[in-house]
């Protein structure tokens, strides 16, 4: 499932990466969007850029390529 397929106020966590840009996913990963971490969508902007997820009890801005790149699972 992808990001932009949640609703505000849902639960997911991080089940994969769809990217298989080496230094795209490293990006990911470096801001703390790792297998298995768990993550809230707090909102999404009309068209789907940005959006906005609370990680860690941290606030995370997505792009959509950056949203896109992550598979997630509704928790």
């Amino acid at each position: 499932m992808k990001l932009k397929e949640m609703k505000a106020g849902d639960v997911g966590q991080v089940s994969g990466y769809s990217t298989m840009d080496r230094s795209y996913r490293q990006k990911l990963l470096q801001m703390g969007l790792i297998k298995g971490t768990k993550f809230t969508l707090v909102r999404m902007a009309p068209l789907g850029d940005p959006a906005e997820i609370s990680i860690n009890g941290s606030s995370l801005t997505l792009r959509r390529a950056e949203a896109d790149a992550l598979e997630v699972e509704k928790i």
